[in-house]
């Protein structure tokens, strides 16, 4: 009795949210099991862990997203049941999310206010007020964003600062971030980090999950560490160290962050020349050779994806031309490329890489249906064995190969588009942003699947915005510029961080 008057006390003097036994049930599957998280005003607390360990659950119960849950949970001191996302709003709760919430055909103004539109004395919408409001809020964070622009019209990364400006509309005095830098540029992850920083000063309390560790280390104030479902600790930033926090969270030491094999490479397995497309794509030249990954890294807008893309036929191009084995080929969509042995993984998994609705193993098998089909059509017996094989080998983490693909963490999605791209068996395979949103450990398993493909001879382009997992993985590396090409080195040992970034970033052209 004494030590729960003790804690009660504490809650009211110190903490603005107290969450304690928290519990969440899935079909199958224990999200949460009697955790506990805090937060207090003017601090950044990280909250850590591998895809599924419980990060996102228990923040959309704080957010009132997930309203069916055991446990307490404090606001202010006070004792409240959490029932919907506008109740949790009204108290001071806004959470962004990882995947956008943007209406696409509105503008970005509209997006901002939502719902809260500005009317005047005749009860219409007040379109100027709006706007001024909506361009105060993009000014504070530092963004050049028209608010008068559509959002159909935006980047990845703008459509994230558009989310933080409407989080920060509802002056809320806890805002919770999940992974707000996935897709951002480098000025647009200054900008958010001094906006955190103003809001510590001015006492918000910011909870924010990140898998980029080293962000942790340039904000975070305390971090807690969740793994499989369970509270493992809370440490303060100062007393702890990166390599403590990946022990923390996936039970054991990782031997190695970037995980290499050396291999010879083999013949040219894909040559691309002069490739055109608009402003977007810029007389782009390369080649990939087998038994080789070969990195792409640019800076946002630098054209990497569009040139991936292009080359698969999942976008028209102007001009160039392709070559697979050394034999000019016609790839213009996507089953010309499936046909020739290629393979894309793309940067939107939700949008471009699974449908959501449809089951793990549907998601597996619909690249290659003919891998499981036997005289009477699809069998079954061959759907469940490949499917098995994929899911035990990519590590997903899935109560049942028949759960939907919606209702998995963003890490294990990720691994379900790998799985379905390797049941099929292509030979040259386009991996963009293949990490992104994932956890260490994940990560570290995704690298030996390219390892081990890499040793069976196939030909890997790997495109990422990390650069130290790009110096890391990659065997040789492109830079790419506006569109452009502007270095290929065709060694990696020795190289730095600071050799690629100015070409990345325009200062100097190799090319």
């Amino acid at each position: 009795m004494h030590e729960h008057s003790f804690r009660r006390r504490i809650m009211h003097d110190d903490y603005v949210v107290w969450m304690d036994g928290i519990t969440v049930m899935f079909p199958g599957v224990v999200a949460l099991d009697k955790v506990h998280f805090d937060v207090v005003s003017g601090e950044v607390h990280a909250l850590l862990g591998e895809n599924g360990a419980g990060k996102s659950t228990i923040m959309k119960v704080l957010a009132g997203v997930n309203t069916v849950y055991d446990g307490k949970i404090f606001f202010t001191g006070q004792e409240i049941t959490v029932h919907s996302v506008h109740e949790q709003r009204k108290r001071g709760v806004s959470i962004i999310f990882q995947e956008m919430n943007l209406l696409k055909n509105l503008t970005v103004a509209e997006n901002i206010f939502l719902g809260r539109q500005p009317v005047d004395a005749a009860g219409s919408i007040d379109w100027k007020k709006m706007f001024r409001n909506a361009r105060a809020l993009l000014d504070s964070i530092d963004s050049d964003i028209s608010e008068k622009a559509p959002v159909s019209s935006l980047t990845i990364g703008q459509m994230q600062m558009i989310e933080i400006a409407k989080a920060l509309s509802f002056k809320s005095e806890v805002i919770i971030m999940d992974e707000p830098t996935s897709a951002l540029t480098e000025k647009e992850v200054d900008s958010l980090f001094k906006i955190i920083a103003k809001l510590k000063s001015e006492k918000f309390a910011v909870i924010y999950i990140s898998h980029r560790l080293e962000e942790i280390f340039k904000i975070g104030d305390r971090v807690t560490v969740f793994r499989d479902g369970k509270y493992i600790a809370t440490e303060k930033i100062k007393n702890t160290s990166i390599d403590d926090l990946v022990k923390l969270m996936v039970g054991r030491d990782l031997s190695e962050q970037y995980p290499k094999v050396s291999c010879i490479p083999g013949e040219t397995a894909l040559e691309v020349r002069n490739l055109k497309q608009g402003m977007r794509v810029k007389d782009v030249s390369f080649y990939v050779r087998n038994g080789e990954i070969t990195g792409f890294y640019g800076l946002m807008g630098s054209g990497r994806t569009e040139t991936m893309r292009a080359v698969f036929g999942a976008d028209k191009f102007d001009s160039g031309e392709i070559l697979i084995r050394g034999k000019p080929v016609q790839i213009r969509n996507c089953k010309d490329a499936t046909n020739r042995g290629m393979a894309l993984l793309t940067e939107d998994r939700k949008n471009q890489g699974l449908i959501l609705p449809f089951s793990v193993k549907d998601n597996i098998v619909l690249a290659n249906l003919n891998n499981i089909m036997h005289y009477f059509g699809l069998s079954a017996t061959k759907e469940d064995m490949v499917c098995g094989r994929f899911s035990e080998s990519m590590h997903i983490k899935t109560p049942s190969l028949k759960q939907k693909v919606k209702n998995l963490s963003g890490g294990n999605q990720q691994k379900v588009v790998i799985a379905k791209w390797l049941n099929r068996d292509a030979d040259i395979i386009i991996f963009d942003e293949p990490t992104r949103g994932i956890d260490v450990g994940a990560k570290v398993e995704i690298y030996k699947v390219m390892n081990r493909m890499k040793e069976k001879g196939k030909a890997i382009i790997m495109v990422s915005s990390e650069l130290p997992e790009t110096l890391g993985v990659a065997d040789r590396i492109y830079v790419m510029h506006e569109g452009k090409i502007t270095k290929c080195f065709d060694e990696t040992k020795g190289l730095t961080e600071n050799d690629i970034m100015k070409y990345a970033a325009g200062l100097e052209s190799g090319v």
